[in-house]
């Protein structure tokens, strides 16, 4: 199962292996204060994409759509992610505000799509 959680949450034994999905180092976290097991800086939107987007949920199709291409062409940046989800639980950490309309989300449509074959 592929979870979702702002960084800001608390850890729990249900969350499996964390990942942080970010470009971005989260602000006022040390380095060593989130419990992850690997940060996946390629993964995320690249800058232009990210800073165009700006988290507006009138943009978020067109996001989805931007980003999914990005995430085709670099296939090296998720499959570390989907390996694990068949193998166990993970959780895709982000810091946005908007939970609903963040790179996490799509990314997280993303693997399940491929995690069902398609």
């Amino acid at each position: 199962m592929i979870r979702l959680k702002r960084v800001y949450e608390p850890p729990e034994p249900s969350d499996g292996r964390r990942f942080l999905v970010e470009r971005l180092w989260p602000r006022g976290f040390k380095k060593d204060a989130l419990q992850l097991d690997g940060w996946l800086r390629d993964v995320a939107p690249s800058d232009g994409l990210r800073r165009w987007f700006g988290h507006d949920p009138a943009r978020w199709a067109e996001f989805k759509a931007r980003y999914f291409a990005e995430l085709e062409a670099r296939p090296e940046a998720w499959r570390p992610l989907l390996e694990a989800a068949r193998t166990g639980d993970i959780t895709l950490l982000f810091s946005a505000r908007d939970a609903e309309h963040n790179n996490a989300v799509a990314l997280k449509e993303f693997l399940e799509a491929r995690l069902r074959g398609g």
